[in-house]
C-alpha cells in the first residue's frame, strides 16, 4: 500500500497498520525503512499516542531499545550489524507478546525474522518535498 502523506497527516496510516495488526493478534514486528529525519520515530510516536499511551517516545539510538506500556518495543539498531543485534541478546525479545518497531532493520534482518515464523510487515518512508512515501508491505 502507497500514502503520499505530511508527517503531520499520518494518522490514516497508523489507523491502517493497527488495522492489519490485528490479523496477527498484534504480535507482530515493524520493519521502519528510510533515510536519517524520514520520520521512522515520528511514525513510532503517532502509534503509541493512538493507543492512549501517554509516555515520551523518542529515538533509542543510544540504549538501543525502549519499551512503552510493556507491549511496545522500539528499536533503532542504526550502524548495529545482524550480528551485533543478536549478540546483544534482542532477538529474544521479539518473543514477548507485542508490537516491535525496528528502525533501520535490513533484508538480513527481514529475512531471519521471517525463516523463524515472525510476523514482519515492512514499512519505508521516502522523503518527498514537505511530504513522506509511505510503502507498507505485509
Amino acid at each position: 500500500m502507497k500514502f503520499l502523506l505530511k508527517l503531520d497527516e499520518i494518522d490514516s496510516l497508523v489507523e491502517e497498520l493497527k488495522t492489519i495488526l490485528k490479523k496477527y493478534k498484534n504480535n507482530c514486528i515493524v520493519i521502519l525503512r528510510g533515510d536519517l529525519a524520514s520520520g521512522k520515530t515520528t511514525f513510532v510516536k503517532k502509534f503509541v499516542n493512538s493507543l492512549g499511551i501517554d509516555e515520551l517516545v523518542t529515538s533509542p539510538t543510544f540504549s538501543v531499545q525502549s519499551i512503552y506500556s510493556n507491549t511496545i518495543f522500539h528499536y533503532d539498531i542504526y550502524n548495529k550489524s545482524l550480528k551485533e543485534f543478536i549478540s546483544l541478546g534482542l532477538l529474544e525479545e521479539f518473543d514477548k507478546d507485542g508490537i516491535h518497531f525496528v528502525e533501520w532493520g535490513d533484508e538480513k534482518m527481514e529475512e531471519l525474522l521471517k525463516s523463524y515464523g515472525f510476523n514482519v510487515i515492512v514499512l519505508k518512508i521516502e522523503k518527498k518535498d514537505d511530504k513522506r512515501l509511505y510503502l507498507l508491505n505485509e
